[in-house]
């Protein structure tokens, strides 16, 4: 029995000695990779925790085999010990061969590809195809084609190599059906609805996809119309919640925005403080732009802001930010303090530019109001990125500032810009009032190679003009703010309907422009011209007779404007002068001095109502000689509506010849006013009055000519349309004041299409 025993216990002892000896991990000796095809053996050891002489511990395999898999270089990975060799299985991901794509009409292939991961001779994994399969969908969505369907198809080729297609039906668009407000009680929800970027669908939106949905535009939305209502007074105006309902047949939306309006108030005292040292806060109290009394503008405040800190800056305080504060009270009336203090001291350290794939980094930087080394102001970023967008090169810009590693008072100032095409080819037919049947083509290219530089070339022929024109502008000529231009012209025009002739003008210009201020910019030019009257009607008055034939102008030029315009092409505010004066004399048949001004002044009278007050002037005078007929000016036409091009001036007895005058004076006022139209329509009424007087001819004779120097005006209406096609005018005009020999046209019409 005790032997028994014994044996037993030596038998437990050798088999625990065993399973002990079995769990001992062995050291690698050696390593053998299979089923590499593309991928070297050395770089698969280089992502192994394991190397020869290393014991195989199971925590070095797990981490092994998922190093290998983290790479994406490899379907499947095995590994297995035997005898101190590491056999490592590989089954390597396939390569992908070439990506394409079926069904995309709406979205141009270059445009899916870009926004793919995957990309030819990439390794191919499962998660990236469906990662890119979401990302087409998520492209279809945001242009409002909720019902599109992406199936990505793989086709193997030999050498591992594989075809990617995906396969699109990119389904019909999902229209906003509805949009409802629940709330607005102080406006109509169509007046809500022109704020919104989102449009209900309607027949007229054809050309616009406004009227699809898209999640990130109706995010967008909420902040529109919180501008919208802060703008009006509505300063505790909150967006409580809105939705998005897609249909059951999922072609409709349905759009709910639930409002608060709160109370509407009027700007009570108006306040300006500072601790800011050495600043005197009496010295800037003119300049917020609105006043007590006034509807809460929030606009206005922002503008207000910008403006103290450029005029502190101005008195030589680099480091300064404005807040303000708003007090509101019971009886609808809020006080707004502004607060100036010393900003943060900041420095640029340097400016980076991104984004920019065609357009040189010189055109952008020299647009920044900051060199390296200069102090930060808010105001000069706002301005910085203001100046970039005018160029009219990018899509989107974002100026923003970062703080610099190197050291705290430093930062870095990035510009980010998107590119879109600069280039313009314009085919046109048409027709106007003034010149007939006519047809254009235009090529322009306002970012030539990257540098800024602008050419164009352009040709219109008409049945009363011809106009060949070739143009070159350099915006920074000798890397200065200062721009250069040359421009070759040729143009020929028919006064057979008001004084019996033909023109024929042709020549060049070379001009240089520059900015004094902001505002302020002046334009000095050389003009070298050939004028040619010819094609004299039988029965012309001997003052055309005697113009006939060829002369040359050799003429210097100066042009001051000062621009206080809210938008130069659709002003609704503000104000702009102009004076320019021509001298001819350099040489060449002509001499004389032409002085010329025109002012003009817009008020907003509501939110689209906008009043607009004009005038103009102009007079010459010939040194030694008489002014030629085609220097003198004519009223009629786009600067007295009512009456013919040349309508009202001197006119000879005989031939009934418009003759013109050595001066001119002009004034009219114009309201603008919405039809009650969809913005979309682009349309707007207008009624208007237009007023003038014109002066005597050089060598005027009482006996052959007609000529009054009494008043003459007309009031009228009429519209703006600015269709997809181009833009319309229509204007109907009445002469309320005239004379009997005065050439009167009530209605006129300008239209232009471009394709």
């Amino acid at each position: 029995m005790l032997f028994r025993c014994a044996l037993l216990t030596l038998g437990l002892i050798f088999a625990v000695s065993a399973a002990k000896a079995q769990e001992t991990p062995k050291v690698v000796n050696e390593i053998v990779i299979n089923g590499t095809m593309r991928i070297e053996p050395e770089t698969v050891l280089t992502y192994l925790m394991i190397r020869q002489g290393d014991e195989a511990t199971p925590d070095r395999l797990d981490r092994s085999l998922k190093s290998l898999f983290s790479t994406g270089l490899f379907a499947d990975v095995k590994l297995s010990e035997n005898n101190g060799v590491l056999t490592v299985d590989l089954v390597e991901n396939p390569i992908v061969n070439q990506i394409a794509f079926e069904g995309n009409k709406k979205i141009k292939t270059d445009q899916l590809k870009g926004e793919l991961s995957l990309h030819p001779r990439m390794v191919f994994t499962r998660s990236k195809v469906r990662a890119d399969t979401q990302r087409i969908v998520e492209l279809y969505r945001r242009m409002g084609r909720y019902s599109a369907i992406v199936e990505p198809k793989i086709i193997e080729r030999p050498q591992n190599r594989l075809d990617v297609v995906f396969e699109i039906n990119e389904g019909d668009p999902t229209y906003i059906r509805k949009i409802d407000f629940i709330g607005n009680d102080s406006f109509d929800s169509d007046v809500l609805e022109e704020t919104l970027l989102s449009k209900e669908a309607r027949w007229y939106r054809w050309f616009t996809s406004t009227d699809t949905y898209d999640p990130d535009r109706f995010a967008y939305d909420r902040e529109l119309l919180r501008r919208f209502y802060f703008n009006h007074g509505f300063i505790d105006f909150e967006v409580v919640s809105s939705s998005a309902e897609l249909s059951q047949n999922r072609k409709d939306f349905y759009l709910t925005l639930m409002l608060s309006e709160g109370k509407k108030y009027k700007v009570g005292k108006i306040d300006i403080v500072s601790s800011l040292k050495g600043f005197d806060a009496e010295t800037v109290r003119s300049v917020p732009t609105f006043a007590s009394g006034k509807t809460f503008n929030q606009s206005k405040i922002d503008d207000s802001v910008l403006a103290l800190t450029n005029a502190v800056g101005a008195q030589g305080f680099p480091f300064v930010e404005v807040e303000y504060k708003l007090d509101k009270h019971d009886d609808a009336t809020v006080d707004v303090v502004f607060d100036v203090k010393e900003g943060q001291h900041l420095f640029v350290d340097r400016i980076d530019i991104r984004g920019n794939t065609r357009t040189q980094d010189r055109v952008i930087r020299r647009e920044f109001r900051f060199s390296e080394g200069d102090a930060y102001s808010p105001a000069k970023i706002r301005r910085t990125r203001q100046r970039i967008e005018n160029l009219n090169y990018f899509e989107k810009v974002d100026v923003s500032l970062d703080p610099s590693e190197d050291a705290p008072d430093k930062a870095v100032l990035r510009a980010d810009v998107t590119e879109k095409s600069t280039g313009a080819l314009k085919l046109g037919i048409g027709w106007s009032s003034y010149d007939g049947p006519l047809a254009e083509v235009s090529v322009q290219e306002r970012n030539f190679l990257g540098t800024g530089r602008v050419i164009g070339a352009s040709a219109s022929v008409a049945e009363q003009k011809t106009l060949f024109d070739i143009s070159f502008v350099e915006p920074w000529f000798l890397d200065r703010e200062l721009s250069w231009g040359v421009d070759l012209f040729y143009l020929t025009r028919n006064y057979k309907d008001t004084s019996s002739y033909n023109s024929e003008m042709a020549g060049f210009s070379n001009s240089f422009g520059w900015k004094y201020t902001e505002e302020l910019s002046h334009t000095v030019k050389y003009t070298l011209r050939n004028d040619r009257i010819f094609d004299i009607s039988a029965g012309a008055s001997r003052y055309v007779r005697e113009q006939e034939g060829t002369t040359t102008t050799s003429m210097v030029s100066q042009s001051l404007f000062w621009d206080y315009l809210d938008n130069r092409y659709n002003p609704t505010d503000g104000w702009y002068l102009s004076i320019s004066n021509d001298l001819a004399g350099f040489g060449g048949d002509n001499r004389y001095l032409r002085s010329d001004y025109s002012l003009g002044t817009y008020y907003p009278l509501s939110d689209k109502w906008v009043l607009g007050l004009s005038t103009s002037g102009g007079y010459i005078f010939g040194f030694g000689q008489d002014v030629r007929l085609n220097n003198r000016y004519f009223l009629g036409g786009g600067n007295l509506r009512g009456f013919e091009t040349g309508g009202v001036a001197a006119r000879s007895k005989d031939g009934n010849d418009s003759l013109g005058g050595n001066w001119q004076l002009t004034a009219g006022a114009q309201v603008m006013f919405p039809l009650g139209l969809p913005s979309e329509f682009g349309m707007k009424g207008k009624i208007f009055t237009d007023w003038g007087i014109i002066g005597k001819p050089s060598g005027f004779n009482s006996s052959e000519m007609w000529y009054s120097s009494k008043l003459r005006g007309s009031i009228g209406i009429g519209f703006v349309w600015s269709s997809p096609l181009g833009p319309i005018n229509i204007d109907y005009a009445i002469p309320i004041r005239k004379e009997r020999f005065d050439k009167t046209e009530y209605f006129r019409l300008n239209f232009g299409t471009g394709f």
